[in-house]
């Protein structure tokens, strides 16, 4: 590990020299990477960028979108969904035709009344004995994988705990047989690491990369569908949920389920191995943990750690209607993106954001999507990973290490791990 702070942002680039349109920012040190965050948020909270040549594919897609790097603007956005609609497309800069709009989370890249619809039919089928079911399965899986991490004594954390743990939890959701956990976590890997050549078979672009994978889970999510199910499993309980006349299609729930790899794979996945950096650089938090490990205790920790992680970079909206955010017009048809990591390091709103403290009011932060109507569906579920594999991490293997720098993640969406290496003490 470095000896400055893996957390503490190093303002390298000037402002004239930050675009988050280039390929080779999102290449940099995570740390120059925050800086340029800190620059923009002090001196250009709303700032304007060509859409990235690597994203164009016809003249109309030339044009340009704001990234928005304040904590008021981010919320204000994400709880006015009027103005700040999501039906262009939440998780991709340029408009995407329909079809892929509800192929790649048709719950996120929708505005109501469908998305009122969508996400009531998602929640019937998540009953609180599904859930509490659920949470007792997390805490088994968490603490077998942590056990037998411990046994190899240094090992990959991302690969033994953080990646396999997630994934899991949504086989069990999803009725997904453990064999296929590998399968499923590769085409997942395909989707969200498309920018970084290590998740780009050969021979493939990274558009045809993203699109064989998710053509393979909704293969494979369709022969899921119409095998067998217990009664009450949540996979039957999609299909069969009655809300408004109408429950989920084969093809919603094949969308459904790649957007859970996305929300509840990925993004937990990340905060995990995050959150394993921060209690080996915040000795103090550990100590405490390790002396208090309360639920309560590991609940704020828990949320420190989704906000130093933030995994999820950005989502963006499109505007409905003009609206003026810290001061910046912005007209009809203007993209926005909602610069997470950004909000969650305001100055103005967490007192010294880049040190994880268990006495902040960390349930402000936006690492969940805000407040609006496109908060995480997941939320319950990826509080209680997190704090499962803290409590077995300060319980189990209270002296690990972090042995060296992480690897990181290509990806100007995810802030992603892919390998963090660990030494169990």
């Amino acid at each position: 590990m470095p000896s400055h702070s893996w957390f503490e942002p190093v303002e390298q680039l000037p402002l004239g020299e930050i675009d988050l349109s280039d390929l080779d920012f999102w290449q940099r040190e995570y740390q120059v990477r925050e800086g340029a965050f800190r620059t923009l948020r002090r001196e250009r909270p709303v700032a304007e960028f060509a859409i990235p040549d690597w994203l164009r594919t016809e003249e109309s897609e030339q044009g340009t979108y704001h990234a928005i790097m304040r904590y008021e603007d981010v919320f204000a956005a994400s709880r006015d969904p009027e103005t700040f609609i999501s039906g262009r497309g939440a998780v991709s800069i340029i408009d995407l035709p329909e079809e892929f709009l509800e192929f790649f989370g048709s719950l996120i890249n929708s505005d109501d009344p469908r998305h009122a619809h969508l996400r009531r039919v998602v929640l019937r089928a998540f009953t609180p004995r599904r859930i509490e079911r659920l949470d007792a399965e997390i805490a088994l899986v968490a603490h077998r994988l942590v056990e037998q991490a411990r046994e190899q004594e240094r090992f990959d954390f991302v690969s033994a705990v953080a990646a396999p743990l997630p994934l899991r939890i949504i086989g069990e959701i999803m009725g997904i047989p453990e064999e296929a956990d590998q399968f499923v976590l590769e085409r997942s890997q395909r989707i969200l690491g498309a920018l970084d050549p290590e998740f780009v078979p050969p021979n493939f672009t990274p558009d045809e990369s993203i699109l064989t994978a998710a053509l393979e889970l909704t293969e494979f999510m369709g022969e899921l569908a119409h095998s067998d199910h217990h009664d009450d499993s949540v996979i039957g309980a999609l299909l069969s949920a009655d809300v408004d006349g109408a429950a989920l299609s084969t093809s919603e729930l094949a969308s459904f389920f790649i957007l859970l790899l996305v929300a509840g794979n990925e993004t937990t996945r990340n905060a995990l191995s995050m959150g394993m950096i921060a209690l080996s650089e915040f000795q103090d938090v550990r100590e405490e943990l390790i002396e208090h490990p309360s639920v309560e205790q590991l609940g704020r920790a828990a949320e420190e750690v989704v906000r130093l992680a933030s995994p999820v970079v950005w989502m963006r909206r499109t505007l409905a209607r003009p609206a003026v955010l810290a001061g910046v017009p912005l007209e009809v048809g203007d993209r926005v993106l909602l610069m997470y990591p950004s909000a969650n390091r305001d100055e103005t709103v967490f007192v010294d954001p880049y040190r994880f403290l268990l006495n902040r009011d960390s349930t402000r932060h936006l690492g969940f999507g805000g407040y609006g109507p496109h908060h995480c569906l997941g939320a319950h579920l990826a509080r209680a990973e997190i704090v499962a594999v803290l409590r077995e991490m300060v319980v189990v293997m209270p002296g690990y290490h972090v042995m060296d720098q992480p690897e990181m993640l290509v990806s100007n969406f995810i802030a992603g791990i892919k390998r963090l290496p660990i030494d169990a003490g």
